[in-house]
């Protein structure tokens, strides 16, 4: 069982900046970021293997950067020119591995937190 705790979810104007973090009890796992806007399905935003290969969802590259300090068990998402469009509960997630070349569906992901808003206004 892996506890994740995520945490840096906050309001921001359009074009601002955040950066979530989600704890780890174990990250010796595929790592990845959903978001689920009210009235949509979670969709994958980014993920990262154990060797470092990231993956992005279309709608966030050259916007959000995945990363991990896998000394301090720790999962980031650094999200830069946020939109409005990016509001919505972003949860962290892991599996025992992923593919580096697609993003892997949420129900294949085993172990999930609670989940942090993010509010982007206009």
């Amino acid at each position: 069982q892996v506890q994740l705790a995520e945490s840096g979810g906050n309001s921001v104007q359009a074009g601002g900046s955040l950066r979530l973090s989600c704890l780890a009890s174990d990250i010796r796992y595929c790592m990845a970021w959903f978001r689920q806007a009210p009235g949509k399905e979670r969709e994958g935003v980014a993920q990262i293997r154990w060797g470092g290969q990231t993956t992005y969802a279309d709608s966030v590259k050259g916007r959000f950067a995945i990363s991990r300090d896998n000394a301090k068990n720790t999962l980031y998402l650094q999200m830069n020119s946020l939109k409005p469009e990016d509001t919505a509960m972003y949860y962290c997630a892991a599996r025992p591995d992923c593919s580096s070349a697609i993003l892997v569906a949420a129900n294949e992901f085993h172990y999930w937190g609670q989940g942090t808003q993010v509010t982007v206004s206009s």
